[in-house]
């Protein structure tokens, strides 16, 4: 028995040992490779083929402003068509066109909403390409933005953030505002959780950046929690007057309605009984 564990000592000693060890790592690296390597090879070829479908759609619908590779184009007064779009990132393409925002039919003060012109299919292209122009924030996943399950802690901490950072522009009820210069922040009624969540991460046009780590995820789905609340609250007096109470309905009584009763009192007036030339008593 000690012979048979002698001559097994050796052979776990032979020069020949570290050649097998080497030869079996090479093996099971080779075969996890090949096991893994297909899967890796079709999901690079198929980002490839979003981005040339993204690509082709840019140059038909985007590149007459932005230029074809996304460069921009500079007027000779030097303005600009349409900005470069290096470093926008994905989320910023998907706000945007996702929003019908873009294209715009012409050169503006500012892009205004409306119907969407591209599919979502498209728009997952489009932004697959212009991300591919160099990096920038990416389109947020469902849970970074999903407000469900928050609690009213959540929704009175995300007012607080609405009401200290948004309501300068966007109005306390986030009926929106205007800006200088022919500008306006829009209303953030109707709007989906998501494009929120996407215009405080991109700062579309006039609005300030609110990256996360200006604003966090977890507060950005506050405000979004907070801006849902109100939207589903009853609508008491002064809705429609971009909420401001019955300051604003006062203001409307006493102009329309004063403003009524004065004008029956002139009419009446000219049109009350006159004396005419001629007749005798």
């Amino acid at each position: 028995m000690r012979f048979l564990s002698a001559r097994l000592s050796s052979k776990r000693r032979s020069p020949f040992a570290g050649l097998v060890v080497l030869v079996m790592g090479l093996l099971i690296t080779g075969g996890l490779y090949a096991v893994l390597s297909p899967a890796s090879a079709q999901t690079s070829e198929a980002d490839q083929s979003t981005v040339s479908q993204g690509k082709a759609l840019f140059l038909v619908g985007c590149a007459s402003c932005h230029g074809k590779n996304g460069e921009g184009i500079v007027t000779k007064r030097g303005t600009q068509y349409g900005p470069p779009l290096a470093g926008v990132g994905a989320a910023a393409v998907d706000f945007q066109v996702g929003t019908g925002r873009m294209p715009m039919a012409r050169p503006g003060v500012q892009a205004q909403r409306k119907k969407v012109v591209y599919t979502p299919e498209e728009i997952t292209a489009l932004a697959a390409y212009v991300a591919s122009l160099g990096p920038g924030p990416a389109i947020p996943d469902k849970s970074a933005y999903d407000p469900t399950g928050a609690s009213n802690a959540d929704v009175v901490r995300g007012g607080q953030f609405f009401k200290t950072n948004c309501t300068a522009c966007h109005n306390f009820a986030a009926s929106g505002g205007a800006l200088p210069g022919g500008k306006f922040a829009p209303s953030l009624k109707g709007v989906s959780d998501k494009h929120i969540y996407e215009a405080m991460l991109t700062g579309p046009q006039q609005m300030p950046v609110f990256s996360n780590g200006v604003v966090t995820p977890d507060e950005k789905r506050q405000i979004i929690a907070y801006l849902n609340s109100i939207e589903n609250d009853p609508k008491y007096g002064g809705a429609s007057l971009g909420a401001l109470g019955p300051v604003s309905e006062g203001l409307t009584a006493w102009l329309v309605g004063i403003g009524a009763l004065v004008g029956f009192a002139v009419w009446i007036a000219s049109h009350s009984v006159r004396s005419k030339k001629g007749v005798k008593a």
